[in-house]
């Protein structure tokens, strides 16, 4: 009785941990950009050369588990069985065949793939400066002289070329649905190039734990049409707020919650190399960390 009831849970916990993943969202087999779908198609080729190797091995483990147990009595006994040369060419071969070929493909796709390779199209391609601080990201768009936290807005089909760099602890810049991740550090400039196939909303994050307020560094990355580019622009162009070295220091500061969007209409020049120029010499600073401050409590876009 005990085992019958045994089994009943064990199928029913079952069940309830398959329907618990039905409500996972597979976001890197989402992709809506080229590099994305690159990135998404090597990772199955790769997946599914290894599984040459591991399905056989699984099941291979229960056959032989099968066919040799104690009571089989047709199986055939060697005690004395030592070698196999058409075993060992498969059990060597196959897998040194499948590593050749992984590693061609990685070769080949590293370079093709490469974050700081520039993409190919005719468009040029729109240039954002990304900064990430404790705990929030900043955007700013040099050629267009705004800044936002929290927002990043981008036209579809068109390239993105992001220059990176940290504020503080080191984060990565990712968003998953686009294209890889690549770090963010301080005193130091990353690229990356990505773009959007269509338009959407994703959603970008650090992919690398760095304190209180890690989960909550998020932002929403949405690729619109040329025309809504470009009215968003003009909205954010309305702030009154500027953006330079004083205020970024006060935004820098470390905020645990969710911080709200914010708009600035205008921006120093060259904040982003500022930015990265202020930890030179880095190592004879002995100034302790700032104390957390409040959020502020609603979404500002001014």
């Amino acid at each position: 009785m005990m085992k019958t009831c045994w089994n009943r849970a064990r199928y029913a916990l079952m069940a309830f941990m398959l329907l618990g993943l039905s409500g996972c969202d597979w976001v890197l087999f989402n992709s809506k950009g080229a590099v994305g779908i690159a990135q998404r198609d090597l990772i199955i080729i790769c997946v599914a050369l290894m599984l040459i190797v591991v399905i056989p091995a699984i099941v291979m483990s229960f056959v032989f588990a099968w066919r040799y147990r104690a009571s089989n009595q047709k199986a055939k006994y060697t005690p004395n069985w030592t070698h196999s040369t058409k075993i060992e060419v498969v059990v060597w071969g196959i897998p040194l065949i499948i590593v050749c070929i992984l590693a061609f493909i990685v070769w080949k796709s590293t370079h093709e793939l490469d974050p700081y390779k520039p993409l190919e199209s005719t468009v040029e391609p729109l240039q954002v400066e990304a900064i990430a601080t404790d705990w929030k990201w900043v955007f700013v768009y040099p050629e267009q002289g705004i800044a936002t936290v929290n927002e990043l807005k981008f036209p579809a089909n068109r390239p993105l070329a992001f220059s990176i760099t940290s504020n503080s602890t080191m984060n990565t810049f990712f968003i998953p649905q686009l294209g890889g991740q690549i770090y963010a550090m301080a005193g130091m400039r990353t690229q990356l190039h990505l773009i959007a196939d269509e338009t959407g909303v994703f959603r970008g994050m650090s992919g690398n734990y760095s304190g209180l307020g890690f989960s909550q560094m998020h932002f929403l990355a949405t690729a619109t049409t040329d025309a809504e580019f470009d009215a968003w622009v003009d909205e954010v162009r309305e702030s009154d707020k500027t953006l330079d070295m004083t205020s970024f220091e006060q935004l820098a500061q470390p905020t645990r919650h969710y911080y709200p969007i914010t708009y600035f209409g205008s921006v120093e020049p060259l904040l982003f190399k500022k930015v990265i120029d202020q930890f030179i010499g880095v190592g004879a600073n002995t100034t302790p960390a700032p104390a957390l401050d409040a959020e502020p409590s609603q979404t500002t876009k001014e």
